[in-house]
């Protein structure tokens, strides 16, 4: 006999599916939550290391900042000690420059002219003064020239003013450049370079005078008459004797 099922196997089969489907839609979902949690979690981790490596490299930049700022502030000192460095040298090697410019002043100006005043400024230097013609003026320009201490010298104005001293009218001004001889200019060391050395033969005299020892014996003086040698007996009177 045959056996027929007259059960709803179909609406069964139906809700069997429907049930897979839900339990395979919440494991879905159940693995999705876990993964957005993990991948959360694995984010903040990141975040947390970049904010640590963050704050590590403000510090070390915050301590090369400073370092930068006392680096500044030494080349600050440096440039300040070798601007002053550049001036003491400055100094010492014009240190015997105005001596020699009042020197050469004296030798080159003419008789027929007279100063009244002059102002060095760096390299040049300004000279004010009256002269007895345009041909004196002439003459010290020359002179000017011609000195090793002294270079180009500008005639700036000469006018005769007809005030003052009668013999020198003409009112002059000149403005002068500055110069230096070769030997000046290659250091301080020639000055000593160029110190005389005494011979060694003038300190002979002072020990020649010395008295040593073991010397010869100092002869008589003028005044004491050597000793005459003895006579010899002769012979014969020595024999009427006995």
């Amino acid at each position: 006999m045959a056996h027929i099922n007259l059960l709803p196997w179909r609406t069964e089969r139906r809700k069997q599916r429907e049930r897979e489907f839900f339990m395979q839609l919440a494991a879905a979902f159940v693995a999705a939550v876990l993964a957005l949690l993990l991948w959360v979690s694995w984010m903040d981790m990141r975040i947390n290391n970049q904010n640590e490596r963050n704050s590590y490299l403000q510090g070390e930049i915050k301590q090369l900042d400073e370092r930068i700022a006392k680096i500044k502030d030494l080349e600050k000192v440096r440039e300040r000690l070798l601007a002053r460095k550049q001036i003491i040298e400055q100094l010492q090697a014009n240190r015997s420059q105005m001596v020699h410019l009042f020197d050469e002043l004296v030798k080159t100006i003419p008789a027929s002219a007279r100063l009244g005043g002059l102002k060095q400024v760096g390299e040049s230097m300004t000279l004010e003064g009256v002269a007895q013609s345009n041909a004196s003026v002439a003459e010290y320009m020359r002179n000017i020239e011609a000195s090793p201490w002294m270079g180009h010298a500008d005639l700036r104005k000469t006018e005769n003013t007809h005030k003052g001293d009668s013999r020198m009218p003409y009112a002059f001004g000149l403005d002068v450049a500055l110069s230096r001889p070769k030997q000046e200019e290659n250091g301080e060391g020639s000055d000593e370079a160029h110190t005389p050395l005494l011979p060694a033969a003038s300190q002979a005299p002072a020990s020649a005078t010395t008295p040593t020892t073991g010397a010869a014996p100092k002869p008589a003086s003028a005044g004491t008459a050597p000793a005459a040698p003895k006579p010899e007996a002769p012979a014969g009177t020595n024999g009427g004797a006995k």
